[in-house]
């Protein structure tokens, strides 16, 4: 008979509200096991005791067993005292109570989509979920978006007000049930309930103008009459029409003040999705994937639609368009029969997205003109998340619902911080022994209202995983309202303020997303060479860089190339209006302001003269690197965009332009050495200006000196790489890399120069992932290394 031992096994990573316990109950009961599993502050602590084979039986393989949602990431095992049969010892196993003594970390598991058993309830007359919107178990549903607190145990989250009926409250308690321990788990006897609203009325269920089915017949109705629906979804509410109704969607824009910027829509199936865009099969498993998040596809055009297409207006000018699938049952039972529907973030341009009843029938009267709600609260408000394929990977824009806060391991432990990220993408970051905790996508810091979300979001960051900051960490722009922000949070508690440089943070941010870039010591991996291009970012020097080349020495990016400087008129006024980037090019390349090139007509009579008064001395102009700048002005001088309504839309244009030609005869830049021993080289870039002026003036077509443009930043990317002696790994970050064009001809070009390139795939290349980046390099200089 095999010896009778008793291990205690302790589980962390995402293992609460996984199903994680069930799991564990029915892999030791099968095996004849006895002892308990349960959840505490630190993720799952298992005790088995029984025969030593049978104990060895169920470690084997135990991590690669775990639930689809569950993320092992350590497992510790130690031998303990065999208990008699007094004990919790023997045959049964049981699943014990949440501890809530203990104070540690876990991780807290995304919001869910649907899984596939919950839709065939929702769908079955016959089961007592029949339509029931709010349908989910241990496989799926809201979690972030309603917990409050650790453990996770319905007591700690918004749902511990719904009392679960007695079949419930069975399903709950049967480990052998895929809804035991679901905390959402509710039916329509028990559980949240939906209601239609008029607009001017209360958001209480008592005024409802419909409850229940009729309330979703009645939001069908609305949508099928042009009009616009506000909806409550999980992690806040959608502004919906219907995406093929060009009055509709004109009608949303103008009241939501969306001037051109595009809108994501929902289709209720990929068959739908493939019906108005483009999907390949990477493109179909992000759609289809758990996170469901918004998948930037090509448009199908007009005539090629099977059914009717988009209207124009959804996405004015753009080759792309964000596609989503229903995630909740709510958005199931609202997109089925219906055509593609826009649904974008429930809020005015450039607010937070709303999230309470309450709020929403103020703050969005004067947009929608019905309202589908429920009374489930919604603890953490958490927008779409927006992800892209390029060059063979998914690379994410928005990482928000679905993805949040699932952590990014680090290399080493380190000091506790917590990092306030950018002022545009807002998010902020925690860090704790070896993890970085990202937030939810906030929202760009414009007003009081978003800059209030941050503090929401960081009070429960911390909160949630137990974070006790050592520092604070900002950008160091001194302007900014992120880093204002951070400076009071600091004073308030008493804790050192540091700052760190904006595109540093940005190759920080790639660099943490694989260990293997990561010393031991927690600071970078010596030698590593980065390319960050971005729109704006403020430099060491008191410009504002964007163009340039990082190689890590010491442990942290040193600038080591950059783009050589020009002067923006107007300074953010350049950025609004392309057309001055573009006389500033002009300019700088000693290029004639002819009337032929779009960005001069753009100028009147009055404002032209101004501009080059501005420029020849120097008045009211702001020096920058910024690789963003140049697409801007490139962008300006082709014609595409000269005043722009949303960030990045002229690069985005140029990018849409370069897709249609081949860039035979392309641009060279040239790389100058350094003005100084042991300075940055420099890339010169005049000499590209010229010569897309030279052509717009010759008569080529736009789409083919935006091609030409492209492939000329691919190959200097290379060139720089090559006269730094960089070897390996060449790292691709900052927002002009959501250029998927641009991504794919520079890993293209840097693998067939011997490189090994690298780019995002955790976190965004823009500012959204820019806080991680910050706290990175701040544990390390707080630590006391160099």
């Amino acid at each position: 008979m095999s010896e009778i031992v008793r291990k205690r096994v302790t589980v962390e990573g995402v293992v609460q509200g996984v199903g994680f316990r069930p799991f564990v109950w029915r892999r030791a009961v099968g095996l004849g096991l006895g002892g308990w599993v349960e959840n505490d502050s630190t993720g799952v602590v298992i005790e088995l005791q029984g025969p030593a084979r049978s104990v060895a039986s169920f470690l084997e393989g135990f991590a690669a067993a775990a639930p689809p949602l569950a993320r092992v990431e350590r497992i510790a095992v130690e031998a303990i005292p065999v208990r008699g049969p007094g004990d919790v010892a023997g045959p049964p196993f049981a699943i014990l109570a949440s501890a809530t003594e203990a104070r540690g970390t876990t991780s807290v598991p995304a919001d869910i989509a649907t899984c596939a058993a919950c839709l065939a309830e929702l769908e079955d007359p016959a089961n007592r979920r029949h339509g029931y919107p709010f349908t989910n178990c241990t496989d799926c549903g809201p979690r972030y978006t309603i917990i409050e607190d650790l453990p996770y145990d319905r007591a700690a989250t918004t749902m511990r007000s719904f009392a679960m009926c007695d079949r419930c409250a069975a399903e709950y308690a049967d480990p052998a049930d895929r809804r035991f321990h679901a905390q959402p788990n509710a039916c329509p006897e028990c559980g949240p309930v939906v209601w239609f609203a008029a607009v001017g009325g209360s958001a209480a269920r008592s005024q409802a103008a419909a409850v229940g089915a009729p309330a979703i017949t009645a939001a069908r109705s609305l949508l099928q009459a042009g009009r616009v629906l506000a909806l409550k979804g999980i992690g806040g509410f959608h502004l919906a029409c219907d995406a093929t109704n060009a009055a509709a969607v004109s009608m949303l824009r103008e009241r939501k003040g969306r001037v051109a910027k595009p809108l994501a829509v929902m289709v209720g199936e990929v068959a739908a999705a493939r019906g108005i865009a483009l999907v390949n099969e990477q493109e179909r498993r992000l759609l289809e994937g758990r996170e469901r998040p918004i998948v930037l596809l090509h448009q199908r055009r007009p005539e090629d639609c099977p059914g009717r297409p988009l209207a124009a207006e959804v996405a004015p000018d753009n080759p792309c368009i964000g596609v989503m699938l229903p995630y909740s049952p709510l958005h199931r039972l609202l997109c089925a029969g219906m055509p593609p529907l826009v649904m974008t973030s429930g809020n005015l341009s450039e607010e937070p997205i709303v999230s309470d009843n309450e709020a929403a029938a103020v703050r969005l009267a004067a947009i929608a003109d019905g309202f589908l709600m429920h009374d489930r609260p919604i603890h953490v408000p958490c927008d779409d998340s927006v992800v892209r394929c390029a060059a063979g990977a998914a690379l994410p824009i928005r990482r928000s619902r679905g993805y949040a806060p699932l952590p990014i391991p680090l290399a080493g432990r380190g000091p506790a911080v917590l990092a306030a990220g950018g002022e545009l993408k807002g998010a902020v970051c925690g860090t704790r022994d070896d993890h970085a905790y990202l937030s939810q996508h906030i929202g760009d810091l414009g007003n009081v209202e978003t800059v209030a979300a941050l503090g929401r979001a960081a009070e429960h960051l911390l909160r949630l995983f137990c974070i006790e900051p050592e520092a604070v960490v900002a950008d160091l722009h001194p302007g900014y309202v992120s880093v204002a922000w951070a400076r009071r949070f600091a004073a308030e508690r008493g804790l050192p303020f540091v700052q760190v440089q904006h595109h540093e943070a940005h190759v920080a941010a790639l660099l943490a997303e694989q260990q293997r870039w990561q010393g031991d010591d927690g600071g970078l991996a010596d030698g590593t060479v980065a390319a960050c291009f971005d729109g704006t970012g403020y430099g060491h020097d008191g410009t504002i860089w964007g163009g340039e080349f990082f190689v890590v020495a010491g442990g942290l990016p040193r600038r080591a190339a950059h783009l050589e400087p020009f002067a923006l008129p107007g300074g953010d006024a350049a950025i609004r209006h392309p057309w001055r980037a573009a006389l500033a090019a002009l300019h700088a390349a000693g290029v004639t302001w002819d009337d032929r090139l779009p960005a001069v007509r753009a100028a009147d009579d009055a404002t032209l003269p101004l501009v080059r008064r501005q420029l020849e001395r120097g008045v009211n102009t702001v020096g920058t690197s910024s690789m963003g700048r140049l697409f801007d002005a490139v962008a300006a001088i082709v014609g595409t965009r000269r005043t722009i309504t949303h960030e990045a839309e002229a690069a985005l244009a140029l990018e849409a332009l370069a897709g249609q030609a081949d860039a035979d005869g392309a641009y060279a830049f040239e790389v100058v050495p350094a003005e100084a021993a042991g300075g940055p080289l420099r890339v010169a870039w005049r000499g590209v200006v010229a010569a897309v002026a030279a052509d717009v003036v010759a008569g080529t077509s736009a789409a083919r000196i935006a091609a030409r443009f492209h492939d000329a930043v691919a190959r200097m990317i290379v060139d720089v790489c090559t006269r730094l002696h960089a070897a390996g790994a060449v790292g691709l970050t900052g927002g002009v890399f959501q250029n998927a064009l641009l991504l794919e001809r520079a890993t293209g070009a840097l693998r067939q120069a011997g490189f090994e390139p690298a780019f995002h795939h955790l976190v965004p290349p823009n500012d959204g992932g820019l806080a991680l980046g910050q706290a990175v390099l701040a544990r390390r200089l707080i630590a006391g290394r160099p």
